[in-house]
């Protein structure tokens, strides 16, 4: 196992990361101030994935096409709040889980009739350099570099605008205790409208950066939203510094896991059988993670207000 090996893996676990990153903050704050379960938001991921492909497309410029794709998810974000969700949030969990999974398979066929079944590949943005070179003999990809660094501006923005504004003070507040904020004259319902319409647009933008690395599809946002749910759950509910500390560390688990473990059970085995364990026991890593966290803190690592 090389140097050079264990560095790509950091890294793209870490691009990974931010990705679920985007997702999980979204999801964190609909689950934490609304107690809203929303299993249609990786929806949003592929939606956002879709779009950004083909304003890009349309526009002739990917980039363009991602800042269109923004205002394009918030809006079907509102859309689908008023519409669906709204109807929803006082009804309990089990009517919310299969109300937003009809609304999962509803939103994949729409996307199968208007895009295909077949897999979209979107090429590599214009305007940047091929690769980087990180060390000697190790040249990677400056369009990953680009989602690690919007991620990470996208979570300093993000706790700057809960912990340093009007807005995040009342959306800790509505996590906490949200009749008495509306007792006190606040619009209870236009801030869970905001706050859901918000979490869909960082969803859409996840989406729109992973479409030049990951192949569009109808249905990839599913495995990212159960991963989502982990990092929330790893992060605690409603905590935008839990779910960025456990992205990173879910992100850095499943792609150094199942890159490395091989390689490392070679020590004690042969090849073939550690191929084949390996790729088992990385595809349970996150999830053994998880339960070992919660084992020790049922609430998770930060949790939020209503912990």
């Amino acid at each position: 196992m090389s140097l050079s090996l264990v560095l790509v893996q950091l890294l793209n676990g870490a691009q990974f990361g931010v990705l679920l990153f985007l997702v999980a903050a979204g999801l964190t704050l609909v689950f934490g101030v609304m107690d809203f379960i929303n299993l249609a938001h990786g929806v949003q991921y592929m939606l956002g994935a879709y779009v950004a492909a083909s304003l890009g497309v349309w526009a002739g410029d990917f980039w363009l096409g991602l800042l269109m794709a923004l205002p394009v998810t918030l809006l079907i974000g509102l859309a689908l709040e008023w519409l669906v969700f709204r109807h929803l949030y006082q009804r309990d969990h089990l009517a919310q889980v299969l109300a937003t999974f009809g609304v999962i398979l509803t939103l994949d066929e729409a996307a199968r009739a208007i895009w295909g079944s077949a897999p979209l590949n979107v090429p590599q943005p214009g305007g940047l350099p091929g690769g980087i070179e990180i060390m000697p003999g190790l040249i990677y990809p400056v369009y990953r570099l680009v989602i690690i660094g919007a991620g990470l501006l996208v979570a300093l923005l993000l706790w700057f605008l809960v912990e340093r504004t009007r807005a995040g003070m009342l959306i800790r507040a509505g996590a906490s205790n949200a009749p008495m904020v509306s007792a006190l004259g606040v619009d209870i319902r236009r801030l869970f409208t905001a706050v859901f319409a918000f979490g869909a647009m960082l969803a859409g933008f996840a989406g729109a950066l992973a479409s030049p690395v990951f192949a569009v599809a109808p249905g990839m946002g599913d495995n990212v939203l159960i991963l989502a749910f982990v990092v929330i759950v790893i992060g605690g509910i409603g905590s935008i510094r839990g779910a960025f500390i456990a992205a990173l560390l879910v992100g850095l688990l499943d792609t150094a896991g199942r890159a490395l473990l091989p390689d490392l059970l070679r020590l004690v085995m042969d090849a073939s059988s550690a191929r084949q364990t390996g790729a088992a026991i990385a595809s349970m890593l996150v999830y053994i993670v998880m339960a070992a966290i919660l084992f020790f803190r049922p609430v998770g690592l930060f949790p939020g207000p209503r912990a």
